[in-house]
């Protein structure tokens, strides 16, 4: 934005002293240039304010290792008999490295509902950038830190009998990365119609919770009731579940018929979904999502 002075539209002072210039605001035209800074000024600020939050840091952490040490070693002398040898902490550890994820998802997208609170958002708004580049440097940033939040849990692979290998860490960060995208924009894309915090934490809890205990991130998928394996099929969530699940399981040293009951696959009417066909349901999805959210914010006043 420029501002300078036009002459002819001078107006005189008072006291009959030379006329004060009045100044021309300007504003730049919009270019792919101004909406990328745009795009890069929201993420950065989610960043910043991620990093100067310890306590956020540390309590996103909590859910996460609760459900992986205190629920899998708890569990483990009843589960013992239907893992095969293989420890229920190691088991669950890939359905946990996507709460981890998916959890921390959702907090980034509730930024919205408080800026929209404290009037932050409406500045925001105004701003001469499209809105679909602030609804995707939102999204950008929060998936961003729910990534750094899964390579958290993903350092502890070793605590529960899962190698570092290189393969394995690039897969499980690569598919940590689009399930994070997903989620963010699924919460963008409630946030664009929620005005308070509390209804906004309600709904997510409401939809995110059932998602993460359909989707076999706890117990393995074969076997289960006709009711919850046709719920389990319709659970987005399944198809970031089972791909790291299967990433995990392909470096352990299992027997076949642990393998065939811990990681069978999602099976439609028989036939094995591939894992690249899974991962591409993700991406589509948080597409389809952050899409009707920039809809929405377009829409809003």
């Amino acid at each position: 934005m420029s501002t300078t002075a036009d002459p002819r539209t001078a107006s005189p002072a008072p006291g009959g002293d030379a006329p004060s210039p009045v100044v021309r605001v300007t504003v730049p035209q919009r270019s792919w240039g101004s909406e990328l800074r745009a795009i890069k000024i929201v993420w950065k600020r989610e960043l910043i304010r991620y990093s100067s939050d310890r306590i956020r840091i540390a309590t996103t952490l909590v859910q996460p290792l609760l459900f992986l040490f205190i629920l899998g070693s708890g569990l483990q002398s009843l589960a013992a008999h239907s893992t095969h040898g293989v420890h229920l902490t190691t088991f669950i550890y890939p359905g946990i490295l996507c709460i981890a994820v998916m959890f921390t998802a959702m907090f980034s997208a509730a930024s919205i509902v408080w800026d929209r609170e404290f009037g932050f958002l409406r500045e925001m708004m105004v701003a001469p950038v499209r809105r679909s580049s602030i609804v995707l440097g939102k999204c950008l940033g929060g998936a961003t830190v729910a990534s750094f939040q899964g390579v958290i849990i993903l350092c502890l692979a070793g605590t529960v009998h899962v190698p570092y290998a290189p393969t394995l860490i690039l897969g499980v960060f690569v598919l940590q990365a689009l399930l994070a995208f997903s989620i963010t924009a699924f919460g963008m894309m409630v946030a664009a119609r929620i005005t308070q915090m509390q209804s906004f934490m309600g709904v997510m809890q409401m939809v995110v919770t059932p998602m993460f205990f359909i989707s076999g991130a706890l117990f393995p998928v074969v076997g289960l009731p006709v009711w919850l394996g046709v719920l389990n099929r319709l659970d987005p969530l399944t198809y970031a579940v089972d791909p790291m699940r299967r990433l995990v399981f392909s470096h352990l040293h299992i027997s076949a018929s642990a393998r065939r009951v811990l990681d069978p696959g999602v099976t439609w009417f028989g036939w094995h979904v591939p894992a690249l066909l899974e991962a591409g349901i993700i991406v589509v999805l948080g597409l389809i999502m952050l899409a009707i959210a920039v809809w929405e914010f377009s829409t809003t006043d």
